[in-house]
């Protein structure tokens, strides 16, 4: 039972961890375990301690927030900087020369301008066949 430790010292109290100790009071309770936080009545939550003697829970949850809301900065600036990168990804060749690894716009323009220079090949090969064939009809090659 933890009403026992009650006028002790803090330490003894939480030997237990079932008990909760209250500073301002210096009682030892059993911790209410269906509630995460212990109700004001019972205890001041700048004079509940649990677990340790060092740290109150009004220092734990301001140490939890701060921790939490810079895992939520931190997150959200990493998800920034991944989505935001449109055309700066870079991948090194073999050389360690950086390359620019190309997106879907830079995919489809590059396959646009390849079809367009094997269509502007074929029209030159059929122009030279057409010249030469009539340079063979008068006679000029």
């Amino acid at each position: 039972d933890c009403r026992q430790y009650t006028n002790r010292s803090c330490e003894e109290c939480l030997k237990n961890v079932t008990c909760l100790w209250c500073a301002s009071s210096r009682t030892c309770m059993e911790y209410p375990v269906r509630r995460i936080l212990p109700p004001a009545d019972l205890c001041e939550l700048r004079s509940a301690r649990w677990g340790v003697c060092w740290v109150n829970f009004e220092a734990l949850i301001i140490a939890m927030s701060v921790v939490g809301g810079s895992l939520l900065i931190m997150l959200g600036v990493c998800c920034c900087c991944c989505c935001c990168k449109k055309k700066s990804k870079k991948q090194v060749s073999r050389g360690g020369d950086p390359l620019v690894v190309p997106d879907k716009d830079d995919e489809r323009a590059a396959r646009e301008r390849e079809k367009r220079r094997v269509r502007q090949e074929e029209r030159r090969a059929e122009m030279k066949s057409r010249h030469d064939e009539i340079r063979r009809k008068y006679g000029t090659v």
